[in-house]
């Protein structure tokens, strides 16, 4: 390329230099920099080899494969048998040395085949078009059946008349006896009230008196070349946000030519295709195209893409996400220091939109509460932990390992959290913050909300199939902690009106079980739920008490008030787990507000103003 003068003598030097620091190759180093275009490093390739390259402005045309491989391995390592421009079949690859590296891992009768250059998205392209129904349906079944609710689909006629019958026989009942099914009920809403109340207080205690881990480097003399990193993007009607989505990426200081961000769009998203269509993405970002097909959820478009990935990490980013500039790099260096059964880190997760309103206010609380105090409280009593579904990074043979993501399960990411620890693998939280958009209208919220709840209801379901197994594979501590988390959290949504009924006996009201209990036992217990509130508001505002968050203490009561919209959550959850378990309710975002600062956030062509302040008022304090 020097010799040909589309370099400089002093760019291949430089480029050779972050070569010694980086696992990426000086072709994709030269590409990433924008010092070199695709067709460059095709046509060099090519002379040096002595193959002709394949035309990069037409579609490779695949030739039918009889070599008994599984297409996922033709996107993974970039090659496929194709129709050459005499008419012959002959292995598209994107470099000549591509075939030495993949000896052993693919058939020899492929390999023998005449190697011809091709830009590695156009291969994927090919392999993505000769096996598109194999890799649809790959992508929905790619996990365990065991370990999925797709099976739930062969028969909701059974789903209903189990609920139907259940429903009748709690009627039937509450008719007969009506004061002992509500003792029973508000028995189960206090049991299960104590037992959350303790987890929350022991996860505090840990978080609160174990100093947090702190990064540590590579020892001198390691191998310390920076790996690749794929980033998936899932996104679906998302115009209003995709400008704004690719300025924040554009911050990320990991290397670019070690740096893929993959946007996952859905084949029949025609109107975010024709707005990414119309921004110039840099040579690391590109769009990949998944099929149509059921069910249209976020875990199976992943699972397409995970294979169309050439990273050793594997992370992921919501459409309105705003990371911190040098989050990658402090997660690839602590994946090269921490041991093998480490396969998930967890970052924090916090809103740019704190003061939207009221709600985006609560939202904010309960997410610091939630990944600053609980997340690192759990993992420190080691127990499991549902992940959150972004700023997710794995290891990318653990996942693979696994059968990534339950195509069908709405929470997928809480699901994997526990799939993970079930095979002996570790999450752990790292410090670095990525801003997100509050979800601050009301109905809304509590769309977004049912679908977590229902996905926390599949979740248990499926990993209660074989408790005997789920306990051997977890160990007793991962296993009561799995149960103390999702019984409690589902039984106090569903079940909170019965525990607002002690507000009856700490206003010195009778109340409806007093015949069954005596007044002194549910005096107990009102004072008991009473505590509860006092002791969660006292948590909370912990939780904001950095200078950051610092501005929500005095909303941190009226958490009392925002909890309550989680109950008419769970019941649409219910019913939902019924009638269209796997029905994705799709949250919108761009909708925050500049202010008078500027026009609305995510307005064709505008730059997210407000996740950048966000990240740099972070940095600041």
């Amino acid at each position: 390329m020097v010799e040909a003068g589309l370099i400089s003598q002093n760019d291949a030097y430089l480029a050779q230099l972050v070569e010694d620091h980086c696992d990426s190759s000086l072709e994709h180093i030269l590409q990433a920099e924008g010092l070199v275009t695709k067709d460059d490093i095709l046509s060099t390739h090519a002379r040096l080899s002595g193959t002709v390259p394949l035309d990069p402005s037409q579609p490779l045309q695949g030739a039918p494969m009889d070599h008994g491989i599984d297409p996922r391995q033709l996107l993974k390592y970039r090659v496929a048998p194709v129709i050459g421009p005499r008419g012959d079949t002959c292995l598209a690859m994107g470099s000549p040395a591509l075939g030495a590296r993949l000896t052993g891992k693919l058939p020899a009768s492929l390999l023998a085949l005449p190697p011809a250059m091709a830009p590695e998205p156009a291969i994927q392209e090919a392999v993505a078009r000769e096996h598109r129904a194999t890799l649809t349906d790959l992508a929905r079944a790619r996990v365990p059946e065991m370990e999925s609710c797709r099976s739930w689909s062969a028969d909701p006629t059974r789903r209903l008349v189990s609920v139907v019958s259940v429903l009748l026989a709690i009627l039937l009942l509450t008719i007969a006896f009506p004061t002992p099914v509500l003792a029973l009920f508000v028995g189960w809403a206090a049991f299960t009230l104590i037992v959350a109340a303790t987890l929350r207080i022991a996860a505090f205690v840990a978080h609160m008196t174990r100093p947090p881990a702190r990064l540590a480097l590579p020892p001198p003399g390691a191998a310390t070349r920076l790996p690749k990193v794929s980033v998936l993007v899932p996104l679906f009607r998302e115009t209003e946000i995709a400008h704004a989505l690719v300025t924040r990426l554009s911050r990320l200081t990991y290397p670019k030519s070690l740096l893929e961000v993959i946007l996952i769009l859905e084949e029949e998203d025609d109107t975010t295709r024709k707005t990414l269509a119309e921004i110039d993405l840099p040579p690391w970002m590109r769009a990949v195209i998944v099929p149509d097909g059921q069910p249209r959820t976020k875990p199976r478009a992943m699972n397409y893409a995970l294979d169309f990935c050439h990273g050793d990490i594997i992370g992921i980013f919501d459409a309105e996400d705003a990371p911190d500039p040098d989050q990658i790099t402090m997660v690839a260096r602590r994946f090269q220091t921490a041991p093998p059964e480490v396969a998930c880190l967890q970052g924090i997760l916090d809103y740019y939109n704190p003061k939207q309103n009221w709600l985006s206010r609560c939202f904010t609380i309960e997410y610091a509460t939630w990944f600053r105090v609980m997340l690192p409280g759990l993992t420190r009593l080691g127990l499991a932990i549902p992940l959150g579904g972004t700023t997710l990074y794995f290891r990318r043979d653990a996942l693979e390992e696994l059968g990534g993501w339950d195509a069908h399960n709405v929470t997928e990411d809480a699901d994997l959290g526990f799939r993970l620890a079930r095979h002996g693998y570790r999450t752990e939280m790292i410090s670095t913050v990525t801003g997100e958009e509050a979800n601050f209208r009301l109905w809304p919220w509590v769309k977004q909300r049912s679908r977590w709840l229902k996905g926390y209801m599949t979740t248990y379901l499926v990993h209660m199939r074989r408790p005997r197994l789920l306990h051997q594979q977890l160990g007793p501590r991962k296993f009561w902690g799995f149960q103390a988390h999702f019984l409690t959290a589902l039984s106090q949504f569903l079940l909170a009106p019965f525990l607002w009924t002690f507000w009856l006996v700490l206003f010195g009201l009778p109340h409806p079980i007093e015949a069954h209990l005596p007044r002194e036992i549910l005096v107990a217990l009102g004072k008991l739920f009473f505590a509860v509130e006092v002791i969660s508001i006292l948590i909370y505002t912990s939780a904001v008490s950095g200078p950051f968050h610092r501005h929500l203490t005095p909303w941190t009561p009226l958490m009392h008030f925002y909890t309550p919209l989680g109950t008419i959550a769970a019941y649409k959850a219910l019913y939902e787990m019924v009638f269209k378990p796997f029905y994705w309710d799709k949250t919108q975002h761009g909708l925050t507000e500049f202010g008078p600062a500027g026009p609305a956030l995510g307005s064709k062509g505008a730059v997210n103003l407000t996740g950048i302040q966000f990240e740099a008022r972070h940095k600041r304090l």
